[in-house]
């Protein structure tokens, strides 16, 4: 018996749409670009704010020497009846590059239909981790942070590129100031942002060198006892704390949190395993003073800043959010541009 030419060409779209792209790290990063990541990010906080997102969920694993995580959250768009959902599986491993050569994070992303479940893509997660991390401290910089152009960056490694390339998309960077426990790291990360965003970058072996002058804080470490506190940040300044993301790791003096404006990536996360979470096991503070999340401020539900001089804490755990947000537009460019390499994991038998 042979099939008509309207049942072919309906298998041949069910096929095609059966298919799951794998997308490497150079792919996301060719369809990816820093600027289009700050702007996915944004809108997925939008998006949550109003309710369109499927609830982000965590799920962590401590072993010797790292950690594994699991994240997952998706985003609805009630009015063309579509969703996506994406679960990403990361491992942890902070000795990785000294000891092995090896990335501190790698993993993979598995973005889904929400709808029927087809698995759409396996992305690879560093990439997008980091592009992603980096972008929503460009999304609260761009809410909350002050104008003047002067950064200190606390530990350089590679997730800190990142950061200083994503927050010179929304503001103008005058000076940058590197400190890191390894001199020659903070050395070198000065010397490539210099020639790379052409900005005044020098290493500093004690960072409260230019402290009074610092109107930007980005702590990038996984130190696990705080090291940034209230001497260190001068009034109006804006600290984005991102390397704090499981209950042993803290970068900032509780009473820099209890003392001043906080706002959370997600705020159940950040009391759970960030910054905020040391600063109410310290009795110091409750959920209830932290001034909202960075959707509620995106939104416009909740203000930013208020006055000039409000120091304003940024507590970024990284949430899936960001994830789904950032991983559905490099699936929807892969698609456009005929990226990626196609394979079949299942989907409706044939007989």
């Amino acid at each position: 018996m042979t099939s008509s030419p309207v049942a072919e060409s309906a298998g041949e779209r069910v096929g095609a749409e059966s298919e799951t792209l794998v997308l490497t790290r150079e792919d996301v990063a060719r369809l990816l670009p820093v600027d289009a990541c700050i702007e996915a990010v944004e809108r997925g906080f939008e998006r949550h704010a109003r309710g369109e997102s499927i609830a982000p969920g965590l799920l962590g694993t401590h072993v010797d020497g790292g950690g594994f995580h699991v994240k997952t959250a998706g985003l609805r768009d009630a009015a063309a009846g579509r969703a996506v959902f994406a679960a990403k599986v990361n491992a942890n491993f902070p000795a990785n590059p000294d000891q092995l050569g090896l990335p501190t994070i790698q993993g993979v992303i598995a973005l889904f239909d929400g709808v029927d479940g087809r698995v759409l893509a396996l992305l690879d997660s560093i990439e997008v981790t980091s592009l992603r991390t980096a972008a929503a401290t460009a999304v609260a910089a761009r809410h909350l942070a002050p104008h003047g152009g002067i950064v200190t960056v606390c530990g350089c490694g590679e997730q800190s590129r990142y950061q200083l390339r994503a927050l010179a998309c929304v503001r103008r960077l005058r000076r940058v100031l590197a400190f890191d426990l390894h001199a020659a790291r903070a050395a070198g990360f000065a010397r490539d942002m210099a020639g790379e965003l052409g900005v005044e970058a020098i290493a500093v072996r004690d960072m409260s060198e230019g402290a009074a002058e610092t109107d930007i804080w980005i702590t990038c470490t996984t130190a696990r006892r705080w090291f940034l506190g209230r001497a260190h940040v001068a009034p109006g300044a804006f600290v984005a704390a991102v390397g704090a993301d499981n209950p042993q790791k803290q970068e900032l003096e509780p009473e820099l949190l209890a003392r001043n404006v906080v706002v959370a990536d997600l705020l159940e996360q950040c009391a759970a395993i960030g910054d905020i979470h040391h600063a109410i096991a310290a009795g110091l503070m409750g959920r209830e003073q932290v001034r909202g999340e960075l959707a509620d401020v995106v939104s416009g539900r909740t203000p930013g800043r208020l006055a000039a001089k409000e120091i304003i804490v940024f507590d970024s755990t990284g949430t899936a959010v960001q994830d789904v947000a950032a991983a559905s537009l490099v699936y929807e460019r892969a698609r456009a541009t005929g990226a990626g390499l196609p394979i079949r994991l299942g989907g409706a038998r044939r007989g």
